[in-house]
């Protein structure tokens, strides 16, 4: 009898110290508050064009040349949100051979795009960077498109555990934003300003370091099951 035989043989119904035992053995329940991205834009984009501010600091001798260029460390520190990007695969219905039913037949897939808020600063530091990134991708007063490699970057998402340790990422390749939403403003609001963001991308791909865990670990696997069925 193979090990999955008998493992489906001794299933029985579960109950709450089944899914405690489960949860535990997995290191806990996966926290929606602990990630991290790494987002670094074209760097057109991060250039310091305060002018006013750039001149009262000249003039204060606080000026340094690292003050023309933003840190692009901000973008990923002030990210408050985001979703790890969803695939659907596209399916043709196919008449089966009794033409009796439907049969859906894979056809390829299409990846969904990913969704940031942001924090707005004082100075609006974020806007001006998605600003600036929608003019590169398509000039506003020439309506040209520029070409792909002057304006795409890869993104990263880790899933994060209770040690802040990467458990899940991916990499977003060659992505750039299609919609900076509406900014709502309110006299009837007290609450600090978001900045709603989608971008798109040409695929993606688990992280580097964390796909070479887990193929390792399915090659372990593999051998051991191979072993005992």
């Amino acid at each position: 009898m193979s090990l999955f035989k008998k493992i489906q043989g001794s299933i029985s119904p579960t109950t709450i110290d089944d899914f405690k035992s489960v949860i535990s053995r997995r290191s806990g329940l996966a926290p929606a508050n602990r990630f991290a991205i790494f987002m670094s834009p074209p760097s057109q984009t991060l250039l310091n064009l305060d002018l006013q501010n750039v001149a009262s600091n000249l003039l204060s001798g606080n000026f340094g040349p690292g003050q023309l260029v933003n840190d692009p460390r901000d973008v990923s520190l002030l990210c408050e949100s985001c979703s790890m990007p969803g695939r659907q695969i596209q399916t043709l219905d196919h008449q089966s051979m009794n033409y009796r039913q439907s049969i859906k037949e894979p056809q390829g897939y299409f990846n969904e795009d990913v969704n940031f808020v942001f924090h707005l600063t004082n100075d609006y530091h974020m806007k001006k960077v998605f600003d600036r990134w929608l003019d590169l991708v398509i000039n506003p007063e020439t309506y040209q498109v520029a070409y792909r490699k002057e304006f795409v970057t890869d993104v990263t998402i880790q899933q994060l555990n209770q040690q802040n340790v990467p458990v899940y990422g991916i990499k977003l390749k060659n992505a750039f934003p299609v919609t900076v939403n509406t900014i709502e403003l309110s006299n009837a609001s007290a609450e600090n300003q978001k900045l709603n963001v989608t971008l798109t991308y040409e695929d993606y791909e688990t992280e580097g370091s964390i796909a070479s865990s887990i193929g390792g670990v399915k090659n372990i696997i593999g051998g051991v099951l191979n072993r005992l069925i």
